[in-house]
């Protein structure tokens, strides 16, 4: 469980990132934080493995306050994949930067070779094993990072704007993966804009705005209330406006997604697929 309470932070350079956020986090939730550049999504998510440290307030991963534990010791139950894959990579190629944090938490070598091939065999990513990560494109680099931290099994994972450079068969491969890793029991935590990716997803959506967290529920009624998302500096998904301007036929108000819309559309026709 992550439980953040009246969080505050401010950056060295003055700028107050979290304005008192709070919030709970179940073991096994899948949530999406979204919001616009600057609302604080990014800082909040880096206090949930010590890389960030409150102001005031407290984050607890489990009970435990991330004051009084390092960032290697969170890192085993909390993974976290960068915006930008680069800046987690050290190694020279994709094997050794799947390996690299194994080695470090003193895994044995067979261990880490089962590891390392799981991880590699389950993104797709086995023929880039001797190539350098940075030589690969933006969604094979975005994979390698996802990769390297999948391999230490940790039980939070937080992926941070997971969609960029991605197109629409890598996203819905993408999201039937983190249904799947959440079906497993994982908790997943995605910081995203990609507000049609979210309702295709159907998380528990966390709104940002101005270092504060202004409102939380299901997908289908956050992402289908124009106040709440216009609060958030976001624009409503394509299949939630279409549903809303038709009102008058007397359809439903917190349909989100095509698959959704395709349902309620025929039944209205007295079909079935």
């Amino acid at each position: 469980m992550i439980e953040v309470n009246d969080v505050y932070y401010v950056y060295p350079n003055g700028v107050q990132a979290l304005k008192g956020a709070s919030l709970t986090v179940n073991d096994g939730e899948f949530i999406a934080l979204m919001g616009q550049n600057g609302a604080g999504k990014t800082t909040l998510v880096k206090h949930f493995n010590g890389l960030l440290k409150p102001n005031k307030g407290e984050v607890l991963i489990d009970g435990v306050n991330t004051k009084d534990v390092s960032v290697a010791t969170l890192a085993r139950k909390v993974g976290l994949v960068f915006q930008n894959p680069d800046h987690q990579f050290f190694c020279e190629t994709v094997e050794k930067e799947v390996s690299f944090a194994l080695k470090n938490f003193g895994f044995e070598e067979g261990t880490i070779e089962k590891r390392v091939n799981w991880a590699l065999n389950l993104l797709d990513l086995t023929q880039y094993r001797d190539a350098s990560p940075f030589m690969l494109s933006g969604g094979e680099r975005k994979r390698v990072a996802l990769a390297s931290i999948l391999a230490w099994d940790p039980q939070i994972v937080i992926l941070d704007e997971p969609t960029i450079g991605q197109d629409h068969a890598q996203k819905e491969r993408l999201r039937q993966f983190i249904v799947q890793l959440n079906a497993q029991g994982k908790t997943v935590i995605i910081v995203t804009h990609d507000i049609e990716f979210v309702a295709e997803c159907k998380p528990r959506i966390i709104l940002m705005a101005d270092g504060r967290i202004v409102a939380e529920g299901e997908t289908n009624k956050v992402l289908t209330d124009p106040e709440l998302v216009n609060h958030a500096s976001l624009v409503l998904p394509e299949v939630a406006r279409i549903f809303i301007s038709l009102r008058d036929f007397n359809l439903p108000k917190d349909v989100v997604d095509i698959y959704d819309a395709s349902k309620v559309l025929l039944e209205r026709l007295g079909k079935t697929k």
